[in-house]
């Protein structure tokens, strides 16, 4: 008896600049929906990266065990947005895990939650402090960037909507998750000095 030879990773079916959507649309690389669901896989692997890091000082990893449990949960809903944005026809999209109102309420509970402990922003920071908060940093401004991308979708397709309030509300929720993370390593927030 013989086993059925693996298949291989490479296609070649995009050497020629085009690539296939999850409903089998074959639009060009540089297509706009190609764009958008590549920030967002861009974020999720970089948000991979943040989990790593949250491990990485053991004086603190404890601390930062609810941290990774939520971003573990953003990173399948993240995945859920990119497919969607990879779909056009409405019959497949209707099949996708959707995104929901109350996803992004957990998000919102999340930020309260961390922002209740911070003592109150009263000027811009940079991006900047301990290693985590720096990560979660550049996990924010993907994440702005795969909104402004989506965007370019969902201004023509309601059917994205929550999926661009998602992303919205995600980049709010790093954002403050940095601040969290100096705080967490007894670090505060690098303030902007105006010269």
């Amino acid at each position: 008896m013989t086993t059925p030879p693996k298949a291989k990773i490479y296609t070649r079916t995009g050497d020629k600049g085009s690539t296939r959507l999850v409903d089998g649309s074959c639009v060009e690389k540089f297509n706009p929906r190609v764009e958008a669901y590549g920030t967002v896989d861009e974020l999720n692997s970089y948000l991979g990266v943040v989990r790593c890091a949250l491990k990485q000082d053991s004086a603190i990893a404890a601390k930062f065990v609810a941290m990774d449990h939520v971003l573990e949960k953003i990173q399948n809903e993240l995945f859920n947005i990119g497919s969607l944005l990879a779909t056009e026809k409405d019959e497949v999209f209707k099949m996708l895990p959707a995104i929901t109102e109350e996803q992004i309420v957990f998000i919102e509970h999340q930020i309260d939650e961390l922002t209740a402990g911070l003592p109150e922003l009263r000027n811009f920071i940079l991006p900047a402090g301990h290693p985590v908060a720096a990560h979660l940093h550049v996990a924010r401004t993907c994440c702005r960037r795969s909104e402004r991308r989506s965007a370019e979708i969902a201004v023509k397709d309601d059917r994205y909507a929550l999926a661009l309030q998602y992303l919205n509300r995600l980049s709010d929720y790093l954002f403050v998750a940095a601040r969290f993370a100096n705080q967490t390593a007894g670090q505060a927030d690098v303030v902007w000095k105006k010269t």
